[in-house]
C-alpha cells in the first residue's frame, strides 16, 4: 500500500543537527538549494529517521529519494528569496510529503 507521509512524521528535522543521517543545503544559489549531502554544516537542514521512520525506511534509501527530489527540482520550486540567494525553511521540509510503500494495516 502506498501512503503519503509528511517528513516530520518519520524524521527528526532541524538545522545545526550534527547527528543527522544526512543533510540538504538550505541556502545558496537556486542550483544548490535542496541538494543532499553527507557533510555536516550547521546551516544545512539535517534529517534523521525517528523510531517510526526506522520501521519502514533505511536512511541510505531515503538519501537517494532526496537525490531524486533534488534532481526533479522539488526544493527549487519551494525556494524563497532573491534571484542570487535562495533558501528553504525547516518548516518547508517538515511539511513535505513523500509516497512510501507501507505494509497493509500500517498505522491501525
Amino acid at each position: 500500500m502506498i501512503a503519503y507521509i509528511r517528513l516530520k512524521d518519520i524524521l527528526d528535522i532541524q538545522t545545526n543537527f550534527e547527528n543527522a543521517d544526512f543533510w540538504i543545503i538550505r541556502k545558496g544559489d537556486a542550483k544548490k538549494v535542496g541538494k543532499p549531502t553527507r557533510d555536516f554544516l550547521s546551516s544545512h537542514i539535517g534529517f534523521r529517521l525517528n523510531d517510526v521512520g526506522k520501521t519502514i525506511l533505511d536512511p541510505n534509501y531515503l538519501y537517494y529519494v532526496f537525490e531524486y527530489l533534488y534532481g526533479e527540482g522539488v526544493w527549487r520550486q519551494m525556494a524563497k528569496g532573491s534571484l542570487a540567494l535562495q533558501h528553504i525553511t525547516v518548516s518547508d521540509a517538515k511539511n513535505f510529503s513523500i509516497p512510501i510503500q507501507v505494509p497493509e494495516g500500517f498505522g491501525e
